[in-house]
């Protein structure tokens, strides 16, 4: 990993005395993982809080830079999302299921002229990292920057792939029997509540009163959904106002 971020992050001359790239590579990965702000981790790499300031930022486009083309890529054809459709019946047995979607707000300060267009109902500004992920945890589609007014299902309505689904220019393969059923089902997201039920969009009956065969549903949905592995997989996120 070192050896393919190296040529990109000795463009980097900002710095009076430019850091090994091992160490950057370290101190961010660090960050990223962990949560630990800059205070701490000038401490632990014996790095001033100034340099962090200018390099951790630089590594994390560097690596969006090499890596997404790679190990993120959305799937376009009904063969791909077939795919990911069967390795949800494997791992979640949960059927006809494309991806996992939710949002998470990104705390920010209150950017200048903003106004309350970044200020959520959390009750802090922040903008929305919206993802769909495989059954895997990994990351398919990102849309990341949308103002935190807009909520989760308002900004997912906003991205390319809603409309892309919408316009039926997604490559979601034909409706198919589920098992030891006979009537075809729609290959389909899963959610929560906070976005809008489709054929094509799933999310649990919200009602406390469910039968045993809704509870059934609710449960393999939620399942599959696997609430909360974003904070669990980056320490950055673990915070009270995710």
């Amino acid at each position: 990993m070192v050896e393919r971020l190296t040529p990109l992050l000795k463009k980097d001359t900002k710095m009076r005395r430019a850091q090994e790239v091992g160490l950057k590579l370290a101190v961010t990965l660090r960050h990223l993982a962990s949560g630990n702000e800059y205070t701490s981790l000038q401490y632990s790499f014996r790095v001033s809080k100034s340099s962090l300031c200018r390099f951790i930022p630089v590594v994390c486009q560097a690596i969006t830079n090499i890596y997404k083309p790679e190990v993120m890529k959305c799937p376009k054809t009904p063969e791909e999302r077939n795919d990911i459709a069967k390795r949800f019946a494997s791992k979640w047995n949960y059927f006809n299921c494309v991806g996992a979607l939710d949002g998470k707000h990104i705390a920010i300060k209150k950017p200048k002229g903003g106004g309350s267009l970044y200020f959520n109902y959390k009750k802090f500004h922040s903008f929305v990292l919206m993802a769909l992920s495989d059954a895997k945890y990994k990351f398919v589609f990102v849309d990341v920057g949308a103002e935190g007014g807009t909520g989760d299902g308002g900004t997912w309505q906003k991205c390319n792939l809603a409309r892309a689904i919408t316009n039926n220019r997604a490559g979601l393969p034909q409706d198919r029997n589920l098992p030891n059923d006979d009537e075809p089902i729609p290959f389909h997201i899963v959610a929560d509540d906070a976005f809008t039920l489709n054929t094509w969009l799933m999310k649990p009956y919200s009602h406390q009163s469910q039968d045993p065969t809704q509870r059934i549903y609710s449960y393999r949905l939620s399942s599959a959904r696997f609430r909360g592995w974003w904070k669990n997989s980056f320490g950055l996120l673990q915070d009270e106002m995710g």
